[in-house]
C-alpha cells in the first residue's frame, strides 16, 4: 500500500526546499525526495562553488598585478588543494544547512533516493510507493554531452567533475565558448594552466551583442587565452597521455593538444529517468517539461519548477518559480513567469550584468529606441580601481520612455545592473534614473549620465 502524503516534492535544487518548507507551514504532509546531494547545482556544483573558485582566482590575479598598485608580491605559488578545500567548505556549508534544514521541518518527511513516476500521482523511491494530490517536480539539469567524434576514446570534464580537481591542468581545452566555458577559462588560467577555448561560433557568448563578445574576446586573450573561433567540426581523441582535438578552424593549426578536456557545450534536463511515460506530462524535443504561466504541466496535479522546465535555468528564476507556485496555490496571489524580467550575469573578470532586450532584439522589434553607452573607461571609479575595461549600455523606447534592456560589462558590473531593473519593475520610465542624483565615487553614478546622453539606434553601429 502507498505511504500517502499531501504533496510530494522530488529534488532539493533552489526551487524545491522553500516550497517544502511553505507547503508544510501550511499544514500539508509533505515528502521531499534527494536522489544525490542537497542543494542540487547551485549549491554544489554550480553557482556557490565556482564563484568561490572565481573569487581565489581573481586575488590571485590581483596579487600579480601588485606592481600596478605600487607593491610587490614576489613569485605567487597557487596550491590548489587549499583552493579546493576552500571551495569545499563553502558548498558543504551550503549543502549541510539545506538538508539539516530540511530533515528537521515538522510536517515533512526527507527520503534520500532517486524518484521514478509509476503514475500521475504516485511516486516509487527505494522500492517504496509514495502517494500525493500534489507533486511538484524540481530535478534540475545536467552537463550535456555531444555526440562527438572521438569523444567515447578520452577522458573529459564536466562542471560537475570539475568540483574534484585538485591540480593545475597543464593544458586545459575547453570546447564551448558561452558562460559556463569563459568562466573555467578565466579562472584556470589565473592558476596557472595554459587554456584553449574552442567555439563552434564566429564569436563567444554568440547570445549577447558583438560590443559584449568583443571585449570578453579582447580581455581574456589579454590574460594569455587561446581562442578557436568557427571550429565547425570538432573531433576528440589521444596521443600518449594526451588529449587531442581537431579543429576546422579558419585560422590556426588543425590539432591542439592538451592534457585535459573540459566540456561546457551546453544544459539538458533530467527528465530522462523520471518515469514521465506514466503520467502523460509533455515534454519538447530537448526533454524539458512543458508548462503554463503558472508552472502546471498538462497533467493535473503536477508542477515543474527550475532547470527542468526550460523558463529560465539560472538559481535566481527557479527560487522565482518557487515564489510564482507559492503564491497561486497558498497566497491567492496570480503571480506569472511571463511577469518576469529577463536577467542574469557572466562571471568573467569583469563580469556582465544583463537585462532585458538586447541591442540587437531592440532593432528588431520595429519601435523606436534610444540607446545610451558610456565606456569605463570614463567611470573614475573603473579607474581609480584600476579596472577600466568595458562599458554601460543602456536602450530606451523612445515613444514610451520605458527602459527596454541593459548590458553593464565592468567593474561591479553585475551588481550595478540592479538599479536599472528595480526601475523596470516598478514601471518607471528612463527619467527617474536619469534625473536620479547617486553617490560619488561609484560606477552606479554614471547609469543617469549615460541616460542623459540617448541617442537614436540607428545612428549607432551594431
Amino acid at each position: 500500500m502507498a505511504n500517502k502524503f499531501d504533496a510530494i516534492v522530488i529534488g532539493t535544487g533552489q526551487a524545491g526546499p522553500s516550497l517544502t518548507n511553505r507547503l508544510a507551514e501550511s499544514g500539508m504532509k509533505v515528502a521531499v525526495i534527494e536522489r544525490k546531494l542537497f542543494g542540487g547545482t547551485c549549491v554544489n556544483t554550480g553557482c556557490i562553488p565556482t564563484k568561490t573558485l572565481v573569487a581565489s582566482a581573481r586575488a590571485i590575479h590581483m596579487a600579480r598585478r601588485g606592481d600596478e598598485y605600487g607593491f610587490s608580491t614576489g613569485h605567487i605559488e597557487v596550491d590548489m588543494k587549499r583552493v579546493k578545500a576552500r571551495k569545499d567548505e563553502v558548498s558543504g556549508a551550503s549543502n549541510s544547512s539545506v538538508e539539516h534544514w530540511l530533515k528537521n521541518l515538522d510536517n515533512v518527511t526527507a527520503i534520500e533516493g532517486h524518484a521514478r513516476f509509476t503514475g500521475t500521482k504516485t511516486i516509487e523511491v527505494n522500492g517504496e510507493e509514495l502517494e500525493a494530490d500534489k507533486i511538484f517536480i524540481n530535478v534540475g539539469g545536467r552537463a550535456f554531452i555531444p555526440d562527438m567524434p572521438g569523444l567515447d576514446e578520452v577522458q573529459y570534464l564536466t562542471n560537475s567533475s570539475m568540483m574534484d580537481v585538485d591540480f593545475v591542468p597543464e593544458h586545459l581545452i575547453i570546447i564551448g565558448g558561452s558562460y559556463i566555458g569563459l568562466e573555467f577559462a578565466q579562472m584556470y588560467r589565473r592558476f596557472g594552466s595554459e587554456v584553449t577555448v574552442v567555439e563552434k561560433s564566429s564569436r563567444l557568448i554568440a547570445r549577447e551583442d558583438e560590443d559584449v563578445s568583443a571585449v570578453v574576446l579582447e580581455v581574456l586573450e589579454r590574460e594569455g587565452i587561446n581562442v578557436r573561433l568557427n571550429a565547425e567540426c570538432i573531433t576528440t581523441g589521444k596521443k600518449g597521455n594526451k588529449v587531442v582535438v581537431g579543429v576546422d578552424c579558419e585560422n590556426g593549426e588543425p590539432k591542439i593538444e592538451g592534457s585535459h578536456l573540459f566540456l561546457a557545450v551546453g544544459r539538458t534536463p533530467n527528465t530522462h529517468d523520471l518515469g514521465l511515460e506514466h503520467t502523460g506530462v509533455k515534454v519538447n524535443e530537448r526533454g524539458y517539461i512543458q508548462v503554463d504561466d503558472q508552472l502546471r504541466t498538462n497533467v493535473e496535479g503536477i508542477w515543474a519548477l527550475g532547470d527542468v522546465n526550460g523558463r529560465g535555468a539560472f538559481t535566481h528564476t527557479a527560487y522565482n518559480d518557487f515564489e510564482i507556485v507559492a503564491g497561486n496555490l497558498l497566497d491567492d496571489d496570480p503571480r506569472r513567469v511571463t511577469d518576469r524580467i529577463m536577467c542574469y550575469a557572466l562571471y568573467v573578470d569583469p563580469p556582465l550584468g544583463r537585462i532585458g532586450m538586447t541591442e540587437k532584439q531592440a532593432r528588431e522589434s520595429g519601435r523606436n529606441v534610444l540607446i545610451g553607452k558610456r565606456p569605463m573607461t570614463k567611470v573614475g571609479r573603473a579607474k581609480e580601481k584600476g579596472d577600466t575595461d568595458g562599458f554601460i549600455k543602456v536602450l530606451v523606447d523612445a515613444d514610451s520612455e520605458e527602459i527596454l534592456g541593459a548590458a553593464i560589462l565592468g567593474l561591479n558590473g553585475d551588481e550595478v545592473v540592479h538599479s536599472i531593473l528595480d526601475v523596470m519593475y516598478a514601471g518607471g520610465t528612463y527619467k527617474t534614473i536619469s534625473r536620479a542624483v547617486h553617490i560619488h565615487p561609484t560606477v552606479t553614478e554614471l547609469v543617469p549620465t549615460t541616460l542623459q546622453d540617448l541617442k537614436p539606434l540607428g545612428a549607432q553601429q551594431g
